[in-house]
């Protein structure tokens, strides 16, 4: 049986505000059928970015709450310590939180669903232009942009539902299942962590030596190739290779860190700012609004979203070690009186990394690479090699443009080690922007939640007293190889494809 589940949408969906494009319904999609249609190639590729934010159908319904970054984004913070829920909820962020993954939740469900949509759509563009005798240069960027979107979904996929490149034997333990080609049989093993990590380095390898042309921010490039690169050798422990990837983007020319000035306003003029290297474009028409932005569960001015999650204090003590770290401009809170506001005893500190651009609290261009992250990625390379000098370096370099100039660490401080030091710098720097959970559990940290949240279970906030410590409950620390980590595989595919083998 063919693979036909994971068909490219119409072309008019993944560009509703293209309606002049000449398109083809997802059904009659081909190889053969993408040079009929006017600009084929480049609406389809477009398509797949715009995979990304649009609420696809999924059984048949669209839900506001359904876009692969808000699940990317809740999916690996909601599990980490940066990040508190204060209020019981039925949106299945919950089980992050929690740790009561099943095969039929609906979130993990719809982001393996999109995430194979979008390499279906890469496959389709790959073949056709794979095959062509040449390529313009412009065909070689759009090529080179599928192999990339290939990589990086196949490198979401096995972080969310494999063990991690170091936790066992990366040849035995199993990955996510590959797939290369477009009309492929849906029945196919999983490969193993090994072959899906060679798969993601084979494709971002092709990528960056395809695109040498830009089409903005919101697309592909060969820098972002190699901040992909940076990003998965760092998981790959080969620290060589990360600190080789992240020099050629710094190097490149092309970006700059946001200075003490500019930082506060970052995040809300993303694609326009010189730190950007990937960013997804988000226009007042893709808003999700109050119940289905990014941003609606982690903020709201009283009428913008939910606001029920909340920076954890744990986050908040390392952030308020300076008071002059503009990084805290990202995190608002509501006072009564003198004092912040709670929900269910809880203090409601707001975070606002995906607010504010063109003033709409419920709007953003997420950010999926940036410069600070090249630097620290270097940092904890070198940590790891032993290196204190470059690592501290590099960690300097953030602090002395994130109002930190007279609080540079040149030695590492009593009671730290070099390691520790960077993971806190990168927990300030990349807070909320899906590294946490993984920071942790790829240097084999456990996660420690010691704090009051509606992520112990079957706890009741109200009647216990949120000024001690809790102990003796369940999911206060999460060990770094603990098998709940890992979401299941979803029930979809799991009936569909006889080969795939649960978690």
């Amino acid at each position: 049986m063919k693979n036909t589940i994971f068909l490219v949408l119409v072309i008019s969906l993944f560009l509703s505000a293209c309606s002049d494009l000449d398109v083809y319904p997802s059904d009659q999609l081909t190889t053969g059928s993408i040079a009929l249609a006017s600009d084929g190639i480049v609406n389809v590729t477009n398509g797949n970015y715009a995979l990304l934010k649009d609420g696809a159908e999924f059984n048949g319904i669209v839900d506001d709450n359904n876009c692969y970054l808000r699940q990317y984004f809740q999916m690996t913070d909601f599990a980490a310590d940066d990040i508190t829920c204060g209020q019981k909820t039925e949106d299945p962020l919950y089980y992050s939180f929690t740790y009561t993954h099943s095969a039929s939740q609906s979130n993990s469900r719809f982001f393996w669903y999109v995430s194979y949509k979008i390499i279906n759509g890469a496959n389709t563009i790959i073949a056709y232009l794979e095959a062509r005798p040449s390529l313009t240069a412009e065909e070689e960027q759009l090529l080179g942009e599928n192999y990339f979107l290939r990589a990086y979904m196949n490198f979401n996929l096995v972080r969310f539902y494999a063990k991690g490149y170091n936790d066992g034997d990366p040849n035995t333990n199993m990955g996510i299942i590959l797939r290369r080609t477009a009309d492929e049989d849906s029945q196919k093993a999983r490969a193993s962590v090994q072959e899906t990590y060679d798969a993601i380095i084979e494709d971002a390898l092709r990528a960056e030596a395809l695109m040498n042309q830009s089409r903005g921010k919101e697309y592909a490039s060969k820098e972002a190739a190699w901040a992909l690169l940076s990003r998965t050798y760092l998981f790959m422990e080969d620290y060589t290779k990360t600190i080789e990837y992240a020099d050629k983007v710094i190097q490149s020319g092309k970006f700059a860190l946001e200075t003490t000035e500019s930082y506060p306003s970052y995040f809300a003029n993303a694609l326009e700012r010189d730190e950007t290297i990937w960013a997804i474009a988000f226009t007042p028409s893709d808003n999700r609004g109050k119940f289905g932005s990014i941003a609606s569960m982690i903020y709201s001015d009283g009428n913008s979203g939910w606001g029920e999650e909340f920076a954890t204090y744990g986050y908040m003590n390392l952030l308020h070690e300076h008071p002059q770290d503009v990084r805290a401009t990202y995190i608002d809170t509501v006072f009564n009186g003198q004092s912040i506001q709670k929900k269910n005893g809880l203090e409601m500190f707001f975070i606002t990394k995906f607010s504010f651009q063109d003033g709409d609290p419920n709007l953003s261009s997420p950010v999926l690479f940036r410069l600070a992250e090249m630097y620290l990625n270097r940092a904890e390379a070198y940590a790891h090699q032993g290196n204190e000098f470059d690592a501290l370096k590099n960690v300097n370099a953030i602090r002395k443009n994130r109002g930190l100039e007279d609080a540079q660490i040149n030695t590492v401080p009593a009671g730290k080690d070099l390691l520790q030091v960077v993971l806190e710098e990168r927990r300030l720097e990349l807070a909320f922007e899906g590294h946490r959970f993984y920071d942790l559990t790829r240097n084999k940290m456990n996660i420690d939640r010691t704090y009051w949240g509606y992520h112990i279970v079957g706890l009741t906030i109200g009647d216990i007293d949120l000024s001690t410590t809790p102990s003796g409950y369940d999911n206060l620390v999460i060990d770094w190889n603990d098998s709940r980590r890992l979401y299941y595989i979803p029930i979809d595919e799991i009936i569909a494809n006889k080969l795939c083998v649960q978690n």
